[in-house]
Parts: C-alpha cells; structure tokens; sequence
C-alpha cells in the first residue's frame, strides 16, 4: 500500500518516514510505501489558508487523497510563543514575510523577544497531523514539544525554529538552559522520540494498522 505524505519538504518528508519505519504496530511494514509529492501523480497545491494547524494539516491531507486515489498524511506544524499569545503559529513557516527563509524567520522572532526575560521565554512546537483516505475518512491528531526560547541559535541540525528551541526534558537533565542542547543539537533519533510530530504521528500508527488490515 502507498501512503502519500503532502510535503515537499525533504527533511520532514524524512522525518515521517523514518516515525513510519520504525513503528512497531506495523507488522506488514514491507507492504507499506511512504512517497513525497514528488512521486506521486502530480496535482495542484491548495493555498493554506487555514486559521489552524488542523486547517491546513486537512486541507493538504483532503487535496492528496482526492487528487492521487491514495491514504494521504499532512502535517501542519509550528512555534507557539506564550509571550507572542501563540504566535508564530500557522504563520511559522513566514515570519518574516518570505516563505521558507528560516534563517531570517529565526533572526526576526529574536528580535522581538528581545527584551523579555528568561522566565518569559516558554513555547512549544505544535504539530497536527491528519490522515485521509480516499472515501473520506478523516483522522486529525496533536502534539505538542514545551520548551523554552534561546536567545542565539545552537546546533546546525533540523531545521525552521530548530535552532532556537530547547526541550523542557532538555533542561532539567542539564539542570538548566545554559547547558541543555537545542533541538538542532539532538540526533535524528532522539528529536523523532521527543518531537511534536512524532507524538503527534505516533497517535495515527494504530489508523495505519488498521488500514493495513
């Protein structure tokens, strides 16, 4: 069976397969290919233009399945700032303006905190995954990541906010930020075990089980 995910986002198209792979309730795993955009029957991209993750997660997810005929995953993800009342949001990926720059996201969401003290600095990567199916079944989950807010970029792995996030599990293991890695400090392995979205993910396997059935 093909499962498409709708990104054309290679490192998150990466990251979700890699959750798939290596769920265990996947027992006829060999009968299951994760395929990109990219290799799937070309359509076109609905416009995001939802005013939540879980919006825009089944307006990627519902355009997949409709347009190729396949069991279809979409993502929606982003920061979630206290201090900014849930900002970035849905408007993570284009902060700044430019969809897609991160580094320029990144500078931008300093910026703005940069004034705020530490004790102010909470927030949480939220992910909404949502899978369709070609009759329309449609199941929406969540998962959030809490952490807190560096004040400069640390770590070159990940991407988008990656850099600027540090896990709460993080922190208290160092006992304190100061020495606590960021996401982009963690392996692959480790970020897929504590992530929003492989929480979030993790809540569909059982759907995917069942379909494999």
């Amino acid at each position: 069976m093909q499962i498409l995910v709708a990104s054309n986002n290679p490192k998150k198209l990466a990251e979700l397969r890699k959750i798939v792979a290596e769920a265990p309730e996947l027992v006829d795993l060999a009968d299951v290919e994760v395929i990109g955009t990219t290799d799937a029957p070309a359509y076109e991209e609905p416009v995001e233009d939802g005013r939540t993750f879980a919006d825009n997660a089944l307006i990627k997810a519902r355009a997949g399945a409709k347009n190729t005929g396949l069991v279809t995953i979409a993502d929606d993800s982003g920061l979630a700032v206290d201090e900014l009342a849930g900002m970035p949001g849905v408007l993570s990926a284009r902060w700044c303006g430019e969809h897609g720059n991160d580094a320029a996201n990144n500078a931008l969401l300093l910026a703005q905190l940069a004034d705020v003290p530490d004790e102010r600095r909470s927030c949480a990567f939220v992910s909404v995954c949502a899978l369709v199916t070609p009759d329309g079944a449609e199941h929406v989950v969540e998962g959030r990541w809490e952490g807190q807010l560096l004040r400069s970029p640390r770590g070159e792995n990940g991407f988008g906010y990656d850099p600027l996030f540090v896990p709460e599990a993080e922190i208290a293991q160092a006992g304190g930020i100061e020495q606590a890695r960021s996401s982009a400090q963690l392996s692959p392995e480790e970020k897929n075990a504590a992530s929003h979205r492989g929480k979030a993910l993790a809540q569909l396997v059982p759907t995917l089980a069942e379909l494999l059935r």
